[in-house]
């Protein structure tokens, strides 16, 4: 089933989902792996313009995850989850979203402080603002960062929430975002 029900996440949430949670845990590998990049090393140049490129794609990816979450059912919760549980779910996603947006924010301002536009990929371009602050490309490479330590943290918060229903609550909140409908 494609679409959402009021009981499960249909599959075009369940591919959103695990393409955003593979791609952040794996731009996360590769921006901790880039950042020792010497200049000498052969990846020094290919390294950072397929982060952004695929940056790029995965802000395109959560904006079409948004969009369909602004116009889908949302399945129902839980009926066996406290208060505190359905509002931290609640906090948790929208944190994550906000987390998202401001490293799509710090690396466009990262990868655009020359000026240079970012080659999604040689696919096409995105256009670059320049310089809007001294110094943008170290203070938004700091940004970038911890807010990138922040979302793997939460990410694996989050996951060990799905984790603990599943094993400990042994509810489907997790196999409503794997399995698919009988």
């Amino acid at each position: 089933m494609w679409k959402n029900t009021n009981e499960n996440y249909g599959l075009v949430s369940k591919l959103l989902h695990w393409l955003s949670a593979i791609s952040v845990f794996a731009m996360f590998g590769v921006g901790f792996w880039m950042v020792d990049l010497t200049y000498y090393s052969q990846w020094y140049q290919k390294a950072p313009h397929w982060h952004a490129s695929v940056g790029i794609l995965l802000l395109s990816a959560t904006l079409i995850r948004l969009l369909w979450r602004q116009f889908s059912v949302k399945p129902q919760v839980i009926l066996s989850h406290t208060i505190i549980e359905k509002r931290a779910s609640s906090v948790t996603h929208i944190v994550i979203y906000v987390l998202l947006f401001s490293l799509f924010i710090s690396g466009y301002l990262i990868s655009t402080a020359d000026g240079r536009a970012i080659d999604v990929f040689n696919w096409f371009s995105v256009a670059g603002l320049g310089e809007l602050i001294e110094n943008q490309e170290d203070l938004a490479g700091l940004v970038h960062e911890y807010i990138a330590y922040f979302l793997i943290a939460l990410s694996l918060v989050h996951g060990a929430g799905a984790v603990k229903h599943h094993v400990i609550d042994e509810d489907r909140t997790l196999m409503r975002m794997i399995k698919s409908d009988e």
